[in-house]
């Protein structure tokens, strides 16, 4: 057995320095050196490693433990919905039905601006809505490089955009998380009504950023100029998805927020642009001319201006195919994860409709073996001495990952694909995907150890000592979370409980604590290893992680900033806000 120790060297600040170790690797290596995300991933893997078994006397036999069992988490679930969003991508491409999609999308605006709000934010929204963990954007960044952006330009706009909706991601599931661990902590045995509460405070922070993130996105792209150029659709945009994001998320539930924040937002742009239409369309530099050019306004990376106009003729493999079968594929994801999650949606069903649990059959809690409560955590992470489980669940067919595949396979005949040309694709698809699969396994290895030997506790304490400003850095522990795990759900079960008991003993409320451990963490999501490893994978960059990390990083820190800043006014300022979670 070991027992945890969150200030190893005697001073919690001075052990966080030590902790912050791996982290430090990592962002170095990515953000400085520039170096390819699988060396930055075996470097904080090593150094991780280090830090437990010099600092905090973790056995190694333990600690090889947390890394393998961090590495099975990575490869699955987390690995396996990206294989198989990216194999329903390359079949669209495969059978040439991109083609028209593609077509279809120019016929409404052949403006790069534009459509990067409908693909990366509002469609994107949707699939982190139905299926979330990785597959918005490894979709939406090979949709955008597909069309002609600029290969990195579309893997950073697609980690931006998807800040959004992550809290409410794979039809809430981070939300729920986070109440049923909540829930237990302030003493409420209604997890159903502590769980909405969290789900209405969230919603009165992140519709905030929603109105933000369509114009961050623009600016990023085209400069403060170009954003004004096009301020009619980024504010559709932000005030469709944030209106619908705040009502569904306080008057519904976590659930559906994205998909019905995602769907009115498609709507609106469409309806938008049947009126309204950018005097120039603007296009990358390195794009093939595609009419009269003026030069790009304002601070735009290396862009210039083509006058607005649709696509040609349909050619190649694309012939035949008309616009609705063209997003039959999407359509099929939709509906199969729907009904993956139709118990969940509705918890009365009959036994034979309730695919939610037939599904459920096959699913198996697997100790892990030399881990599973041999950690003992103590106070003040939890109340008193608790083991640590380490219980790896297996979820074979209701995982998020299988459900696309499902979907994948459906979409794949109904597109033409026999099951000769799907196994060559997802052999193509693995293959591409090579060394994405290894710097996750990798990443999340670091997270564990870090989990296990108390690190990430450490660095947690560090930041819930700072008293009056907790609710500042509170937005920080969230970001901290998503960057090691790459997940709100993760970061949410790592520290809610943590930042909950905090904030109780701090006099501030416990539904602020937790919704700004989700908030904050969805700003961490852009720069998490394992979603940069995923955007280069999505546009065949594998190797250029650090570029696309260097053109994040500021967006993240002043995002999460904003939020941390946004948590102290509600805190203090506007308590009233702040909805209780005892009661119900």
């Amino acid at each position: 057995m070991f027992e945890q120790v969150y200030a190893p060297l005697g001073n919690i600040y001075l052990s966080a320095l030590f902790a912050a170790i791996p982290i430090i690797v990592l962002l170095v290596m990515l953000g400085v050196l520039r170096t390819a995300a699988h060396w930055a991933a075996l470097a904080g893997l090593v150094s991780a490693v280090l830090v437990a078994l010099v600092f905090y006397g973790m056995p190694f036999g333990l600690t090889a433990s947390a890394a393998l069992y961090g590495a099975a988490f990575g490869l699955f679930p987390i690995i396996w919905i990206v294989i198989n969003a990216l194999f329903l991508h390359n079949l669209t491409v495969e059978t040439g039905v991109f083609d028209v999609v593609r077509e279809s999308l120019a016929s409404l605006t052949t403006d790069r601006r534009i459509q990067a709000l409908i693909i990366a934010f509002a469609f994107g929204a949707l699939l982190e809505g139905i299926a979330g963990f990785g597959a918005p954007v490894a979709i939406t960044a090979a949709i955008m490089a597909s069309l002609g952006f600029n290969p990195l330009y579309a893997a950073s706009i697609a980690l931006l955009a998807n800040t959004a909706p992550v809290a409410f991601g794979s039809l809430g599931v981070p939300v729920i998380t986070l109440g049923g661990l909540v829930a237990p902590i302030v003493g409420n045995e209604n997890v159903g009504f502590v769980t909405d509460q969290l789900s209405a405070m969230v919603g009165r922070q992140l519709p905030i950023f929603s109105l933000i993130v369509p114009g961050f996105m623009i600016y990023v792209m085209a400069g403060w100029r170009g954003t004004m150029q096009v301020m009619p659709a980024v504010l559709t945009a932000g005030i469709s998805f944030a209106i619908t994001q705040f009502l569904v998320s306080n008057f519904i539930g976590p659930a559906l927020v994205d998909v019905l924040a995602a769907l009115v937002c498609l709507g609106a742009m469409v309806l938008l642009l049947r009126v309204w239409q950018p005097r120039t369309a603007w296009r990358f530099e390195d794009e093939p001319e595609a009419g009269s050019d003026e030069a790009a306004a304002g601070e735009a990376p290396q862009a210039h201006e083509s006058r607005t106009g649709t696509s040609g003729e349909r050619s190649g493999s694309a012939a035949g195919i008309s616009t609705l079968q063209a997003f039959v594929p999407y359509i099929i994801l939709v509906v199969v994860v729907v009904i993956s999650r139709i118990g969940d949606l509705f918890p009365n069903l009959p036994a034979a409709l309730n695919v939610t649990n037939l599904l459920n059959l096959a699913t198996f809690e697997i100790p892990w073996p030399g881990l599973n409560e041999q950690v003992i955590r103590i106070a003040p992470i939890v109340s008193e001495p608790t083991p640590y489980p380490a219980i790896y669940v297996l979820n074979i067919l209701s995982t998020a990952g299988t459900v696309v595949l499902f979907a994948s396979i459906i979409a794949g005949f109904a597109m033409g694909a026999g099951l000769g040309t799907q196994l060559r694709v997802y052999g193509q698809t693995l293959n591409q995907l090579k060394l994405a699969i290894l710097t996750v396994a990798m990443i999340l290895a670091v997270a564990f150890v870090m989990n296990y030997s108390g690190a990430t506790s450490t660095l947690g304490l560090a930041f819930a000592g700072t008293g009056l400003l907790f609710p500042f850095f509170s937005a920080f522990i969230g970001w901290l979370g998503v960057f090691l795990s790459g997940s709100d759900t993760s970061a949410n079960a790592l520290f809610g409980p943590m930042q909950t008991v905090t904030a109780q003993n701090l006099g501030v409320e416990p539904a602020l604590a937790g919704a700004t451990n989700s908030s904050g963490g969805v700003m961490g999501k852009m720069i998490s290893p394992q979603n940069l490893t995923v955007g280069a994978s999505a546009i065949g960059q594998v190797g250029r992680e650090a570029d696309i990390f260097r053109m994040t990083i500021r967006w993240s820190l002043m995002l999460t900033t904003a939020m941390g800043i946004l948590a102290m006014i509600q805190a203090y300022v506007i308590p009233w806000i702040i909805p209780p979670l005892t009661g119900g």
